[in-house]
């Protein structure tokens, strides 16, 4: 599950972050709300955990544009704005949960696991291009019906692909998504494994594509 953390108070943040990876949530974190932002429209997350004063964009405009987007992704927001007009505006807005700063570290995780649930219970765990489906939850792939051979470091690169089909995807952002997933890659190795999943799903009517100097493109031809 990934989570975007957008919370700027450096004591916070750490905080959240050991609880979060302790639960094996892979976490990203953004301090500054504009470039949380962009993360919103060029990554994708199950969970979003977002403060509301934030230097540059706060978080009330970054829940704005990310609704406008019509992006569903859960919204959770935290905040030391507790007033009952702060948290009807944050709702408003879009957001999913609201939880006023101090809080409780078992409550907090509480309110993830359900948001986190209901996520799941609102959108498919399958994603599927051609004849080519991979369960993101079973972490199981099929190719025409039939199961397909992926290492653990194939099926992660695989799903970051199939979750942007039809865009492209730089071998920066794959290596840096990998990272964020506990695997260190390099470059040269986004090559290596782009080459192996190519091979093995080229008869499944989809194709990757290398777009010379932009990166990766996951479409049926």
């Amino acid at each position: 599950m990934r989570v975007l953390l957008v919370e700027d108070d450096p004591i916070v943040a750490d905080s959240l972050i050991r609880i979060l990876r302790r639960s094996n949530y892979v976490v990203t974190h953004e301090a500054n709300g504009r470039r949380a932002d962009h993360l919103l429209t060029v990554q994708q997350y199950e969970l979003v955990i977002l403060d509301m004063g934030l230097p540059d964009m706060d978080g009330a405009e970054i829940l704005r544009r990310l609704r406008h987007r019509d992006v569903k992704v859960p919204v959770l927001i935290l905040t030391a704005r507790d007033k009952v007009e702060d948290r009807v505006q944050g709702l408003d807005f879009g957001a999913d949960d609201y939880l006023a700063k101090p809080f409780d570290l078992l409550e907090l995780e509480a309110r993830i696991r359900a948001l986190l649930r209901r996520g799941q219970s609102a959108s498919s765990a399958t994603l599927q291009i051609g004849e080519l489906c991979l369960d993101t939850v079973g972490h199981r792939a099929t190719l025409n019906g039939e199961p397909l051979e992926l290492s653990a470091r194939e099926l992660s690169v695989l799903e970051i692909l199939m979750l942007r089909a039809g865009r492209v995807v730089s071998k920066e952002l794959l290596s840096d998504q990998m990272s964020d997933l506990g695997e260190e890659m390099s470059i040269n190795a986004i090559e290596v494994y782009v080459h192996r999943l190519r091979k093995k799903i080229e008869a499944g009517n989809v194709s990757i594509r290398t777009l010379r100097g932009l990166g990766y493109l996951m479409e049926k031809p």
